[in-house]
């Protein structure tokens, strides 16, 4: 009964109508061009895996994601008034704009930098992977037109068990040591697909505004914590770490930002939650070729996997 009320209060928020202008969104393209675009976004999130980890070595880790936030915030407003938008009037889109830094920024980023204190990297993948089958559920109880079926069903265990061969079945080994480090990270994983439907509500704002605005939220919950709990003014990090986070702030936080906006647009939350199967072998691609790291037998494997699932979870209603 809880659920059903809450879906529709859900279903009767008003979405930001904006007149579109013409662009590539009024002609919409075929559906390999949009798998470009999340292999890309893929890419970005990967690489923010070895950009972090250089980051945190000098500045501590709730502290690097609000500098990303506000970095990416102070280059983010002026793009935003030269292109003639202004960020969106005080009303009830900024509780949805509240709620996306909570559940897309804020959160995860605690939930994980804690929860990886004691929980390996492998076991760490396979738990963000949960994240799609959340997604496909939240998005069949709160849209009309992204309701389960099968095929997605079918695709998102396939990809589930792809991650799980490319990290090794031996992650799983130490699945339940500490129970309540795991749990923060499965935690995050619903966080992100909670943040992935609440982002469908500011897809028909100006993107310009919509990035800028997801910024500001951003930093209004995670700036206070960083001061509070962690004295940035203390630190005193290396020029390779201020890179790494300004990095970050330009490609895996604006960039990343606006693609995540595109793609929800087109193709909806359910599309964009295919990319937890992506990430973790494009981070392994990025280790091989920055890193000199041997590309393992069991990911090519894996790979094949995850391209199985992907394809089960698009089938829909059509036929194989």
């Amino acid at each position: 009964m809880a659920l059903m009320c809450l879906r529709k209060c859900w279903m009767s928020w008003p979405r930001y109508k904006v007149q579109k202008n013409l662009s590539d969104d009024d002609a919409r393209p075929s559906l390999s061009v949009d798998y470009a675009w999340l292999i890309a976004l893929s890419i970005l999130f990967g690489l923010s895996f070895t950009l972090t980890s250089i980051g945190v070595r000098d500045i501590p880790p709730i502290s690097l994601a609000a500098g990303r936030l506000l970095l990416a915030f102070l280059m983010l407003y002026p793009l935003m008034r030269l292109n003639g938008q202004r960020m969106p009037a005080m009303g009830p889109i900024w509780i949805a704009l509240l709620g996306s830094g909570l559940f897309g920024n804020a959160l995860p980023f605690a939930l994980i930098s804690w929860g990886q204190v004691t929980v390996q990297a492998g076991l760490t993948a396979i738990f963000m992977a949960v994240m799609p089958l959340a997604t496909l559920l939240l998005a069949h109880v709160f849209t009309d037109d992204e309701k389960l079926d099968r095929w997605k069903v079918l695709g998102v265990l396939f990809g589930l068990l792809g991650v799980i061969v490319l990290m090794g079945f031996s992650a799983l080994n130490a699945l339940g040591d500490d129970l309540l480090r795991q749990s923060a990270i499965l935690a995050a994983a619903v966080c992100y697909a909670i943040n992935a439907i609440i982002t469908r509500k500011l897809t028909k704002l100006p993107r310009w505004s919509a990035m800028t605005a997801l910024m500001v939220a951003g930093c209004l919950w995670l700036v206070p914590v960083s001061l509070w709990v962690e004295s940035p003014w203390q630190v005193a990090p290396s020029m390779e770490s201020v890179w790494s986070m300004i990095a970050l702030a330009i490609g895996p936080t604006a960039i990343a930002t606006v693609m995540i906006l595109r793609i929800i647009d087109r193709q909806g939350a359910s599309f964009l939650s295919q990319i937890n199967f992506l990430v973790p072998v494009v981070g392994m691609v990025f280790g091989v070729l920055m890193l000199g790291e041997r590309f393992p037998a069991n990911a090519y494997v894996a790979l094949a996997i995850i391209l199985l699932g992907i394809a089960l979870s698009r089938m829909g209603g059509r036929r194989l």
